[in-house]
């Protein structure tokens, strides 16, 4: 009868990670629609190209070192093989915890489960970075982002290994529960690094400190990819419960899904409200970016707050990314999507709200892990474009950049109709 509970167990797991999984890899549709919809259409084709080729890329440098980085252990360069259900069952037999206590699952599944959060840390910085960097540039970048950067961090996090030897972050009282800091904010220091060193658009900021508006060609698509993100969103927190076969776990994971929910609501309506009052008018924009600062905010700690506390810290997120969007226009930090605001700012709300719901997490653990995660990913993505730009350039040329990078970088149009014939 154990065995059979085990058996069940390891089935019913290993497909909640893969269904999990899939629902954060559907998240990279979210990001290209989203992108796709910020930009101007003459940058449409390029944007797209580098979310496909930048979730392939992730895919493949986190099967050849990166989960090895983060986890240790041999990767599954030569197959799985047969799995050792013996071995599987002694593991977890005669334990008192039983079917109640850890999880039990696929290590393949775990794998597919964490290659997708690493996708979804370099989507954040193709945003940032849109309408005015070499395609090439930015692919050489990921390579090393989901190869080194993010493994590294992510070894010192979730992998539980030291910090250069230190401390660990988890013994100074640090938590992370679905990656707030280890995947929303890294991705953002990675493309703020990248955007200082690549400068602005032209004509964006005018010689006399004036901001000029840069709107997006498809608000329709924009929206889209907002509501595919939150979708998704659902299996990143929720997967990370890690467990879903027994009474405690599902209803750990039920409650995550409220509270994911709950949050994206209430950072959409303080966006909208808070956009009321500053501009004037009911602004999509700050709308969708308030819903998507509300799922990061509550992506450090999903499972502990109730619903209603969770609905105010998505609103906390949806006020902040509104001014957060507002003073890096005033900074002259040119971001056209808005993602390090959403995935940076918001991120660090959402660790440092962790203790407030979480008795068992310190204030100082949680600033120390953000300060070790931003200086680590900050300072290595400044070197790492930096030795990109002394070899082939970041930024495209002023006339490429005119006519729009779909032409010069990929040789074709997303609206070809919209374009006048000479």
């Amino acid at each position: 009868m154990e065995s059979n509970i085990f058996h069940l167990q390891y089935a019913i797991d290993t497909f909640y990670f893969l269904v999990c999984g899939a629902l954060v890899m559907w998240m990279a549709a979210g990001f290209a629609m989203l992108e796709a919809g910020l930009v101007r259409a003459k940058n449409t084709t390029e944007i797209l190209t580098k979310n496909v080729a930048l979730f392939a890329i992730a895919c493949t440098m986190y099967l050849i070192c990166g989960y090895a980085i983060m986890y240790g252990g041999n990767l599954f360069l030569s197959g799985m093989g047969e799995v050792d259900v013996a071995g599987v069952l002694g593991d977890f037999s005669g334990r008192e915890d039983g079917f109640e206590g850890g999880s039990i699952y696929s290590g393949a599944s775990d794998f597919f489960f964490q290659v997708v959060f690493v996708a979804t840390a370099m989507s954040i910085v193709s945003g940032a970075v849109a309408e005015r960097m070499k395609l090439w540039a930015f692919l050489l970048f990921a390579v090393v982002m989901t190869g080194l950067i993010y493994p590294m961090e992510g070894a010192w996090t979730w992998g539980g290994a030291s910090v250069f030897g230190m401390y660990t972050l988890s013994d100074l009282g640090f938590s992370d529960f679905a990656g707030s800091g280890i995947v929303h904010m890294a991705g953002a220091a990675a493309a703020l690094a990248g955007v200082l060193l690549l400068g602005a658009r032209k004509g964006k900021y005018g010689p006399n400190g004036e901001i000029r508006a840069i709107p997006g060609a498809n608000l329709p698509l924009a929206t889209l990819g907002t509501f595919i993100l939150w979708m998704g969103w659902f299996g990143f927190n929720g997967g990370s419960v890690l467990k879903l076969g027994d009474i405690a776990s599902a209803h750990s994971v039920a409650m995550v899904f409220l509270n994911t929910n709950a949050a994206a609501a209430g950072g959409a309506i303080a966006a909208l409200i808070t956009g009321r009052i500053l501009f004037g008018k009911a602004d999509l924009t700050m709308l969708l970016n308030g819903a998507l600062a509300g799922l990061v905010v509550i992506t450090a700690e999903p499972s502990t707050p109730s619903a209603l506390t969770a609905t105010l810290f998505g609103g906390l997120g949806g006020i902040l990314v509104v001014l957060s969007i507002v003073t890096m226009d005033k900074l002259r930090i040119d971001d056209p999507v808005g993602a390090i605001s959403v995935h940076g700012v918001c991120g660090l709300l959402g660790l440092l709200l962790v203790p407030a719901t979480n008795g068992d997490v310190s204030l100082s653990g949680q600033l120390i892990g953000a300060l070790t995660i931003f200086v680590w990913v900050f300072g290595a993505s400044l070197v790492t474009w930096g030795v990109i730009k002394a070899i082939i350039g970041l930024r495209v040329s002023e006339e490429d950049e005119y006519e729009g990078v779909d032409l010069s970088e990929c040789g074709m149009e997303a609206y070809p109709e919209f374009v006048s014939s000479k």
